[in-house]
């Protein structure tokens, strides 16, 4: 099992910390280096920033949004990407959510199974730099009765396959994913219900598409906070904004996957709880209705020898890439959480 860092959002007062935190990664053998998109900072412009300043780590995009760009443009990027970090990119797409889509890129949040599937096709295409025309339900390629003819990539990426991931979660999407892509990016993945949230229906996918579940890279992300066991609910505390931000009030009442996996997860009374607190204005509230139990499942929390337990259960259920979103209040806390992620995969055998 391989380790990656994800660098959240820039922007938030820590850049600099950030491009630190992505060097120490590179340094200490990090696999892969992720950063974010929502309706601030835009990834590809801070995967180009830190791939400039490493030597040797992958950068990847986790994600970019599927409504903020043309799919022709994410081919255009992903190149231009792969081809200046000397093929290091891995590019991650991903719906969004109803409230951005709509409301901050002004694109209708329908059919996103079938609108991921004509996109991935599209970027595919593209970058194998034939002529580019396609016939589908939401993009037609080059429109009809105009100007418009088959364009090709002029870019050449450093390599002939870039990997292409897609944050999925709920179980229709997960076996798309499968299907189509070349690895799966997860949030709030338990171990303990890895197989029945998360790997059967990746699993189902990649049977669809003639392939097995091996060379498929799952790639969850996990919140750490390094202490001692005995202080693991206090560090537990740090999470419940992060938590109730999630299962609370991200997306709407009707529309929140995250409140869905929870449930699944079987915290469906909590998770109930949580959003109406959080959905009521009450965050302070909801993060307190959060089970210790839910955010320790979902987190790595305590010493290195407790994390390496949590990474050997991570494996088992089929993670290959382990993702870490090292917690600290200042720089030499998040560069010791760093390197307690590479000593405790070398004490569980897993380096």
């Amino acid at each position: 099992m391989q380790l990656g860092i994800n660098l959240g959002y820039w922007g938030a007062g820590m850049d600099g910390d950030n491009l630190a935190v992505a060097q120490e990664a590179d340094r200490l053998g990090y696999a892969v280096c992720w950063a974010a998109e929502a309706y601030g900072s835009d990834a590809a412009t801070v995967l180009t920033w830190v791939a400039a300043q490493t030597e040797r780590i992958d950068v990847g995009s986790a994600i970019f949004q599927i409504p903020a760009r043309q799919p022709a443009m994410t081919a255009m990027t992903a190149a231009t990407l792969d081809s200046l970090s000397g093929g290091r990119f891995r590019l991650g797409l991903g719906v969004s959510g109803p409230q951005v889509s709509e409301g901050w890129y002004g694109v209708k949040f329908d059919k996103p199974l079938a609108r991921t599937r004509e996109y991935v096709e599209i970027v595919r295409k593209a970058m194998t730099r034939e002529r580019l025309s396609y016939d589908g339900e939401h993009w037609t390629l080059p429109l009809p009765g105009g100007p418009g003819k088959p364009l090709k990539l002029t870019v050449h990426p450093e390599r002939e396959h870039i990997p292409l991931y897609i944050a999925a979660i709920g179980p229709k999407n997960l076996e798309q994913t499968g299907e189509i892509a070349d690895g799966a990016l997860l949030i709030f993945p338990s171990a303990e219900h890895l197989e029945d949230t998360a790997v059967r229906h990746l699993r189902a996918g990649r049977e669809k598409a003639g392939k097995t579940i091996e060379g498929f890279d799952i790639v969850p992300t996990l919140p750490l906070a390094l202490g001692e066991d005995k202080d693991v609910e206090k560090l537990a505390d740090t999470f419940r904004p992060y938590t109730a931000l999630y299962v609370g009030g991200m997306g709407s009442r009707q529309q929140n996957f995250y409140n869905k996996q929870a449930r699944r997860m079987g915290f469906e009374e909590a998770a109930t709880e949580i959003q109406d607190k959080y959905l009521a204005g009450d965050k302070d509230g909801a993060a307190a209705a959060i089970p210790h139990d839910l955010i320790d499942k979902t987190t790595l929390l305590g010493s290195v020898d407790r994390i390496a337990d949590r990474m050997k259960e991570y494996a088992a259920a089929g993670v290959t890439t382990l993702t870490l979103a090292p917690a600290g209040w200042t720089l030499d806390e998040r560069i010791a959480a760093l390197r307690a992620g590479t000593e405790a995969l070398e004490r569980a055998g897993l380096a």
